[in-house]
């Protein structure tokens, strides 16, 4: 196997107060040269209810800017190792959206739904996203997470195709001890057309195990998957999987051949520095070895290459941490990260690095018209490997493309602390309210629990479940324009509460409608006639 020369650098990057929203199993989005975060760890607080945020990288550290939706926009959870493509009308096409599938939520439920998101508003000031759910029919793929999604071109027509991941295990085959497992997804190949929202699965006799956490790199009518971790054999597969598809006017013709030269790793990333050519880096052998090793793909004439690539000088702490983790940040750079140490003063913290696998001659703007999907994320909690806690990130845009305003920057310390003061706090002696086994009770909850202002003293927020409050109830509480009291304090306030003097309204009686009055005679000739009349 020949041997690349270039050269590649690597550079440490801090995360200024932000570190903990940059968790293991977030995505993130390229439009127009800048770089969103999506899918973070935990609900989105109120500094930034979308949890989407574009990244500033500016002398050498990390910050975060709120984004936007558009009022006509669905609701878009944060999720975590979902798959994720971009969508252009033709194969160079300006104008581009991403496509969204699967993933987990905060509440570690997997999402079987899928989202187009574009950028509608370019503002510096307040860059607008609008985020659309597609229904699909036909064979529609499971709720599952660490697989790959790509859009191929085949005869002037397009496709999407969606391949590997997990899921839970099935509801009839759980157990109590094993309720949260996980198992490898069929390796069915689906095919959706969004312009009909249909979808069509495939099973190819040349995949017989399911991958997740692999690499794929969509070219034309071709896609390659290299890589990935199998949960039933508990191997990382040598294999190298050709899948081409054919879009004649009938049924579409999808076709799996098995080509020497692959590599066996799962959880690598992959970044593109030219039209033909990519990097693969970082991933792990086994389970107990990480893969320093770095590799050039080069894409050319329907075919695939694959060389080793001198690999950088990796600092002692990256050569000596148990795990590693990161993704493709775009023309050629990738920002790789290690846990931090224990004694760190902020939780979950991590260390970042930026590696960039091209000269400075080569770094200028391309068309890269080939596309990339890498799950970069090794196993998820719960897993039987001892890589729980490494999955990847996913950045795919320059590291210093960034000129917008700091005043607008995230700042984490400016957030409340939602384990105090927020909407996880422990309201009674009797709150069972819980961020991580929460699921909404009332149908106007969505991802937060909620709330009603108990107005003892100064005041303090309870959970309306744990006060058991019906929904009709609690609707009125929150309609009118009066004061509530909790459990808690409800007897109190009666105690110390002074009865309001009542005053006493006056009512006039009622007049009759009609009056009889008495008949007066004033004459002695009306009373003689009236004797005369009645004798």
């Amino acid at each position: 196997m020949a041997q690349s020369t270039d050269k590649m650098s690597l550079q440490m990057v801090s995360t200024a107060n932000n570190s903990s929203l940059l968790q293991p199993g977030f995505s993130l989005l390229n439009f127009d040269e800048h770089v969103f975060f999506f899918g973070q760890k935990g609900w989105p607080k109120r500094s930034c209810p979308t949890g989407v945020f574009l990244l500033d990288i500016k002398q050498n550290e990390l910050k975060m800017k709120p984004a936007f939706f558009s009022k006509d926009s669905c609701y878009l959870p944060p999720l975590r190792y979902p798959a994720l493509c971009r969508l252009r009308s033709d194969a160079r096409a300006d104008e581009y959206q991403y496509i969204i599938h699967g993933g987990k939520t905060p509440n570690n439920d997997l999402s079987d739904k899928i989202y187009f998101m574009s950028l509608v508003n370019k503002a510096s000031k307040k860059m607008t996203f609008q985020c659309i759910e597609k229904d699909l029919g036909g064979d529609v793929p499971e709720a599952r997470y660490g697989h790959t999604i790509n859009v191929v071109h085949s005869r002037g027509k397009s496709v999407t195709v969606l391949f590997g991941g997990r899921s839970y295990t099935p509801l009839a085959q759980r157990t109590t001890e094993k309720w949260n497992s996980v198992v490898d997804c069929l390796p069915s190949v689906f095919l959706i057309d969004f312009e009909f929202g249909c979808c069509t699965s495939y099973l190819l006799p040349e995949l017989q195990d399911g991958l997740s956490f692999h690499v794929s790199i969509a070219r034309g009518d071709t896609i390659y998957i290299l890589g990935g971790h199998s949960l039933q054999n508990n191997t990382r597969s040598p294999n190298l999987y050709k899948i081409k598809i054919d879009l004649p006017l009938g049924s579409p013709a999808v076709t799996c051949t098995i080509l020497p030269g692959g590599i066996s790793v799962s959880s690598a990333i992959v970044t593109q520095i030219s039209d033909t050519e990519f990097v693969l880096v970082g991933g792990y052998h086994s389970d107990s070895q990480k893969r320093l090793a770095c590799n050039t793909i080069v894409l050319e004439d329907n075919k695939i290459e694959i060389v080793e690539s001198v690999s950088p000088e990796w600092t002692p702490d990256i050569k000596h941490c148990r795990t590693w983790f990161g993704c493709d940040m775009g023309k050629g750079s990738v920002l790789l990260g290690i846990p931090g140490a224990n004694k760190q003063i902020i939780p979950d913290a991590n260390y970042f690095y930026i590696l960039r696998c091209k000269g400075p001659e080569e770094d200028k703007e391309e068309e890269l018209i080939t596309q990339i999907c890498s799950q970069t994320s090794s196993e998820d909690p719960g897993d039987s490997t001892p890589f729980e806690d490494s999955e990847e990130f996913c950045f795919s845009a320059e590291a210093d493309s960034f000129d917008a305003d700091d005043a607008d920057t995230y700042n984490e310390d400016d957030e409340e602390d939602e384990s105090e003061t927020g909407y996880w706090i422990t309201c009674c002696a009797s709150c069972n309210i819980d961020i991580n086994t929460w699921v909404p009770f009332y149908s106007t909850e969505l991802n937060k629990p909620a709330m009603i202002l108990c107005s003892s003293g100064a005041g303090h927020w309870v959970h309306a479940q744990c006060m058991d409050l019906s929904e009709t109830m609690l609707l009125r509480l929150s309609e009118a324009n009066v004061k509530y009291f909790c459990n808690n304090h409800v007897d109190l306030n009666k105690g110390l509460q002074t009865p309001q003097k009542v005053m006493c309204l006056k009512k006039p009686p009622m007049k009759p409608l009609r009056k009889k009055k008495a008949m007066k005679l004033s004459t002695s000739t009306k009373k003689s006639f009236l004797r005369r009349l009645f004798e």
